[in-house]
């Protein structure tokens, strides 16, 4: 076993109030394990619905949130080639990223040789699931025209330099102008701000008539059903998240308003309009198909060698940051990734 140390989750609420640095004891490694010695961590809005009690999949307090490091592999299970050990790796962890060492499987990581940390950690969750949601379980085509929700965040910056790549018409909505410089050197056509109007009706006077092929939305809720109507023949909702209901502090109120906005959906009306409503949970991809996470990984990781991606990171913090950094991604106003490296 390995002792190390981690920030645990030890309540619910405000970042500055929810996490304690404590001693953990790591399990002994299974067969198919590594141990990474972590440099940094990367932060996600999943982590910051966890905090505050509202992501499903976070387990019971106290524990330790993070879905992926960059480090250096210490050691190995039986089944994993020794030579793995001393390499610089982008890994993935289901929860546990916030500590110094990390388990996880030997399908979950891939060597970065000299990458720059905070460019390789963008990679992991954010350039996977924008990955997974373009080129695998969706193929995202030239000329076709997609709206990007939280285009200036981690997953939607990641988004927009895939588009890109595959010749798609981008429709970026964001809260400020203070970030269209940095979405149009991500590669937005469009820019869309919520704040100075309802965005269905200002999507729809970009379109001049035509409808979107895709809807990229991380914030579901009463954004569900405008989204679904500004769609064509064809088109394609993928649906990744739920940040309409964070911030809300009703409990089970909020919770029942939030579906409520969302409608029900009958799967006849989408066989009669051909439209296509996608869930994406990566957590369960990679619970039940590890082999995509490792594919989509390897995929992301050669296209920033070739420079074909240009990973944005919004933020660099110190581990004893980790509450600031918390409650700035909370915000709204922060671009890129955020990343917090441990202090030596």
């Amino acid at each position: 076993m390995v002792s190390t140390q981690a920030f645990q989750l030890v309540k619910n609420g405000e970042a500055s109030q929810a996490f304690a640095l404590t001693s953990v004891q790591l399990p002994a490694l299974e067969a198919d394990d590594v141990l990474i010695k972590v440099s940094a961590f990367g932060l996600n809005y999943a982590d910051v619905m966890a905090r505050n009690g509202l992501y499903r999949e976070t387990p019971p307090l106290p524990c330790v949130l993070g879905y992926e490091v960059v480090g250096e592999i210490t050691a190995v299970g039986k089944d994993v080639d020794a030579n793995e050990i001393g390499k610089r790796v982008v890994a993935f962890c289901r929860f546990g990223g916030y500590s110094q060492d990390v388990i996880t499987k030997a399908y979950a990581y891939a060597p970065i040789d000299d990458l720059d940390t905070g460019k390789a950690l963008c990679l992991a969750t954010q350039y996977v699931t924008a990955y997974y949601m373009c080129n695998y379980v969706n193929t995202a085509r030239k000329g076709e025209r997609a709206l990007i929700h939280a285009a200036a965040g981690g997953i939607g910056t990641a988004l927009l330099q895939l588009l890109k790549l595959q010749g798609v018409e981008t429709y970026a909505k964001t809260s400020s102008r203070k970030k269209e410089a940095y979405l149009k050197t991500q590669g937005a056509d469009h820019i869309i701000y919520y704040t100075e109007g309802d965005y269905a009706e200002l999507v729809a006077k970009e379109l001049k008539g035509e409808r979107l092929d895709i809807s990229y939305n991380p914030v579901a809720g009463s954004t569900f059903k405008k989204d679904f109507a500004l769609l064509g023949s064809g088109g394609r909702l993928i649906l990744f998240g739920g940040s309409e209901r964070s911030g809300k502090k009703w409990g089970i109120l909020s919770t029942l308003n939030f579906v409520r906005k969302m409608g029900i959906v009958i799967p006849i009306g989408l066989m009669m309009r051909s439209k296509s409503i996608l869930g994406v949970n990566m957590l369960k991809v990679g619970d039940n198909k590890p082999h995509v996470i490792q594919h989509c990984l390897s995929e992301l990781v050669t296209l920033l060698k070739e420079n074909k991606i240009d990973p944005q990171v919004g933020g660099s913090y110190t581990s004893s940051q980790l509450a600031e950094a918390h409650a700035e991604l909370e915000s709204g106003r922060t671009v890129g990734k955020l990343m917090v490296t441990w202090e030596k």
